[in-house]
């Protein structure tokens, strides 16, 4: 498990370590995801992110989406979408598929904008 500071560049350190206890994400009244191996991403100044391994998470309600972003420090975004979720759900969730070397402990991680599932929750 990654404990160790990664830091693209002096003005913009990336930090992973493992997220303490349960991280359980909940849309559409249902559990999509629950993991006690998730990963903290604190980036800058950025309020940490919380990256759920592929094998927590409900993929069959997800859905690929064409979305895709680039982001200097991490490398290359794919987006889904959360079946029947409706609007709300339109690209929730983020991956980095194949994540820059300095930050490859996100690989075959998935995170969800908190504002478009019901709940993120850390126990």
């Amino acid at each position: 498990m990654p404990t160790a500071m990664k830091t693209p560049g002096p003005d913009h350190p990336i930090t992973i370590t493992p997220a303490p206890g349960r991280v359980t994400v909940r849309a559409g009244g249902a559990v999509l995801a629950s993991s006690d191996r998730a990963l903290a991403l604190r980036e800058a100044d950025y309020p940490p992110v919380l990256y759920i391994p592929r094998e927590d998470v409900a993929m069959d309600r997800l859905q690929r989406t064409e979305r895709h972003t680039h982001c200097p420090y991490k490398g290359d975004c794919a987006y889904f979408s959360i079946v029947d979720a409706g609007p709300r759900g339109e690209n929730a969730v983020w991956s980095y598929e194949a994540p820059y070397p300095a930050v490859a402990a996100i690989r075959e991680h998935v995170a969800f904008y908190p504002d478009r599932v019901d709940a993120i929750e850390t126990r």
